[in-house]
């Protein structure tokens, strides 16, 4: 009798256990996404595997970003091609979309100046071209995001680079000091981090944008999102996009956008904060320090 109250009692302390770690896992139910740089948890409708890595390599899951052949200048608009290779050593011609687009395209100077993010168009023989703008001469790398089936068999969505030289006179422009706020097109953008970033320790980061003092609550869904924002570190340009936890409910984001960040490594990172009013796309770049 004695060894079968024991039994029980082991038995009920299993059960117990197990129902609190339900509890746990069901209070935080929503799908957490890593991120390059960052971890994120995402609400956003439509919302799958985020890209991973921090984006300084040109191969992930056996898929390479493989650049053309197209000499780059400055001063003008420009043409540029590529190609994503794929395990077998062939161009990839088959991609899924994210965020409503197959491809996802970002360039930046080595001074963290001269921010696009573009969205190229493929041809049948897996070719991708790329409308640049204008492009100051110095160094520069080239991210591209997208899904794709990896090495074995299974859907990836790395972030891949390559790095690139504009030739001419080069003039190294310095990083912006960190700052709370910055103004884009007459948008003022404030971060709220709280008591601070801290280097491996995942944290609110509110953006909250206004105009002429007043909150801006009109955002609209560019590419299934409130915002974009790309954060990219200063010593090594290691990269993170991400997107705020705010569901899109029409034409009414904002003021305050809300992510969860994980930044990994301490130093300044720049952030690109991409939001669209009026069918119009403003970009604010802002420089903060964790």
């Amino acid at each position: 009798m004695n060894a079968s109250l024991s039994t029980f009692k082991l038995v009920a302390a299993a059960l117990a256990s197990a129902s609190l770690l339900t509890l746990s896992a069901c209070g935080n139910s929503e799908p957490t996404t890593s991120m390059p740089g960052m971890n994120m948890t995402t609400t956003m409708p439509g919302a799958h595997d985020m890209a991973t890595g921090d984006g300084l390599s040109d191969t992930e899951y056996g898929l390479t970003f493989k650049p053309g052949d197209v000499v780059l200048t400055s001063g003008k608009p420009q043409t540029w091609t590529f190609q994503v290779i794929g395990p077998d050593g062939k161009p990839v011609t088959r991609f899924t979309p994210e965020q409503t687009k197959l491809m996802h395209f970002y360039a930046v100077r080595d001074d963290l100046t001269g921010y696009q993010h573009l969205h190229p168009t493929r041809a049948a023989d897996g070719t991708w071209t790329v409308d640049l703008a204008s492009l100051d001469p110095g160094n520069h790398r080239f991210y591209i995001q997208f899904t794709a089936d990896g090495t074995d068999g299974r859907p990836v969505t790395p972030i891949l680079s390559v790095p690139v030289t504009v030739p001419g006179d080069y003039v190294h422009a310095p990083l912006p000091a960190a700052s709370p706020s910055t103004v884009a097109d007459g948008y003022t953008v404030t971060l709220d981090t709280g008591s601070g970033m801290m280097a491996g320790h995942g944290m609110p980061l509110t953006v909250t944008i206004t105009k002429d003092g007043q909150p801006v609550s009109n955002l609209q869904p560019y590419l299934e999102s409130y915002a974009h924002l790309t954060a990219i570190h200063e010593r090594d340009l290691a990269i993170a996009h991400l997107h705020p936890e705010n569901p899109v409910t029409g034409n009414s984001g904002g003021p305050e956008l809300d992510f969860a960040a994980n930044f990994p490594k301490a130093g300044n990172w720049r952030l690109f904060i991409q939001f669209q009013v009026d069918g119009v796309l403003h970009t604010a770049a802002i420089t903060m320090t964790v």
